[in-house]
């Protein structure tokens, strides 16, 4: 594919005045790979929509021109690597020429504001950018090595087989062979469905099935981040009793478990590296900064020095460190760590041999700030992958991979919208496989599954989508299904008759693109 462009005409002129700038003999070329680079460091990411917002009458750059044999490949990869493509995509030249004239404009906005700006000063300030990144890049998502660990977990190694549905034409059971591995190479879910539709129904459905087939081996957690209401309480009420799960309101009900205690306490390289990784989450999902983030280190490590090994500090004793570091200096940090320590949201239950081996629906109040919430989620959500990397891979016996856990995550839409939450839950779906866990995300749409930089769904083998709204895209819909382009007529054509409680799917077990009733938890 030849990336033949031209900027907007009044690019034209800019290119021109920004070579000048630069020392006498420089190729214009030059500033067009700037400016794409300045462009694709500013974060904008171009939707389809705004393909036509610049002309194409101005500076023209034929492809050997404008890349150079031996760059070409790399602007490619930085092109590919920010929208999360392949390179053949067909709408990589459309975004060379709209990073360029994006570039061109902020650079020219740059220097016109700045009379006393060189070009130097610019290339100086952002090669120093650069080099900072790469110097803060941290491991914050792989597990850490805790090798005192000292948990089991229960674990089923037969076949659980769960009817999901009926044929709606012959009413005939549908059943899917959920840790078969000659039909599946994971067990991870995606649910999609608008608010009504039977999606959370149909999940706990699920849960209470591969509770009951596996004889209660094979646990879950319900993780609820908005909260249930008084009237959403008393409805749960058989599925608790059913599951025998244990609801966690938190903070009203603390979660029962230290969210350091994933670290080796004993082993000090281990301890450091797990240190970092709490910090890095609680910083990362705060947006808390490097100068406080090197504070809360300093705060946590004291914390440990002032225990025995073996032992773990809570979350109050770090903030006590952090109040004594910090002084009459109150800021996010001390507010966020404050809040996690006042509200008691973690308090570590010594009867409680863990709660890995029981069934948990945690709810965390829409009270709490977002900050907190989100925090205190994956805090919960990287001591579940922190423990499970920590163990043997289950067993797989006669084509049955032996289940251990399932970590459902409802309107997990909320995590895809920021690159900050996706991040771990890419690790995890990628990697926690192994370990005979199941992760199931719920969520209102599609396209929230599919984003620029990792296609969610693809991770997920069994995907099921329920009434939506946009029925109509195609290429959405398709992409979550796994579907191809004839399956997916099919799949559009169902969803115009879809209505409350059925469903497509991409498993094995029953036709694609054809519409059944799925099985709902009230009703069965």
């Amino acid at each position: 594919m030849q990336i033949n462009i031209r900027t907007s005409e009044a690019n034209q002129d800019i290119v021109r005045q920004l070579t000048a700038k630069l020392p006498v003999g420089t190729k214009e070329n030059v500033i067009a790979r700037i400016a794409l680079a300045y462009s694709l460091q500013s974060g904008k990411k171009f939707s389809s929509s705004e393909f036509s917002i610049y002309d194409s009458k101005g500076k023209e750059y034929k492809d050997h021109i404008l890349f150079d044999e031996q760059y070409r490949d790399f602007y490619i990869a930085l092109i590919c690597q920010h929208y999360g493509i392949y390179k053949t995509d067909e709408n990589i030249r459309t975004y060379v020429k709209l990073h360029i004239d994006h570039g061109l404009e902020l650079m020219d906005n740059l220097f016109h504001n700045n009379n006393n700006y060189t070009f130097m000063d610019f290339l100086v300030e952002h090669l120093d950018k650069g080099i900072s990144s790469l110097n803060t890049i941290e491991n914050v998502y792989g597990a850490v090595t805790n090798n005192n660990q000292n948990i089991e977990k229960s674990a089923f190694g037969e076949a659980i087989k769960i009817p999901i549905g009926n044929n709606l034409n012959t009413g005939e059971e549908i059943v899917l062979n959920f840790n078969n591995t000659n039909l599946y190479n994971n067990n991870h879910i995606a649910i999609a469905g608008s608010s009504g539709t039977g999606k959370t129904q149909f999940a706990l459905y699920l849960l209470r099935e591969i509770a009951e087939k596996s004889n209660h081996l094979v646990n879950f957690i319900y993780l609820d981040f908005k909260g249930l209401k008084d009237d959403d309480l008393i409805e749960m009420q058989p599925f608790f009793e059913k599951t025998k799960a244990k609801f966690i309101n938190a903070p009203i009900t603390p979660f029962p478990v230290n969210p350091l205690s994933f670290i080796d306490s004993i082993n000090d390289v281990n301890k450091q590296m797990g240190i970092d990784k709490f910090v890095d989450i609680v910083c990362k999902y705060s947006n808390i900064g490097i100068k406080q983030k090197g504070k809360l280190r300093e705060a946590t490590q004291e914390a440990f020095l002032s225990k025995k090994p073996g032992e773990h500090p809570a979350l109050p004793e770090i903030n006590d460190r952090l109040l004594e570091i910090v002084g009459d200096k109150r800021d996010t940090l001390t507010e966020i760590i404050g809040e996690l320590s006042r509200y008691n949201i973690f308090q570590e239950d010594k009867k409680l041999n863990n709660f890995l081996n029981q069934n948990v629906y945690l709810s965390l109040s829409g009270d709490l700030s977002s900050s907190v919430r989100f925090t205190s989620l994956f805090l919960i959500i990287n001591y579940i992958y922190n423990v499970f990397m920590n163990m043997e891979s289950s067993a797989v016996d006669n084509s049955q991979r032996a289940m251990r856990y399932v970590l459902l995550i409802d309107e997990a839409h909320v995590i895809f919208k920021e690159k900050k939450y996706q991040d771990i839950l890419e690790k995890i779906l990628r990697e926690i496989r192994s370990k005979g866990v199941s992760v199931v995300l719920l969520s209102q749409g599609i396209e929230e599954f599919n984003q620029p930089t990792f296609d969610f769904s693809s991770m997920c083998e069994m995907a099921f989508l329920l009434d939506i709204k946009d029925k109509n895209n195609s290429k959405a819909i398709n992409k979550f299904l796994g579907f191809s382009d004839k399956e997916g007529i099919k799949a559009c054509r169902s969803l115009e008759n879809i209505k409350k409680g059925q469903a497509i799917s991409n498993i094995k077990e029953f036709e694609k693109g054809e519409l059944f009733e799925i099985k709902q938890f009230h009703k069965d």
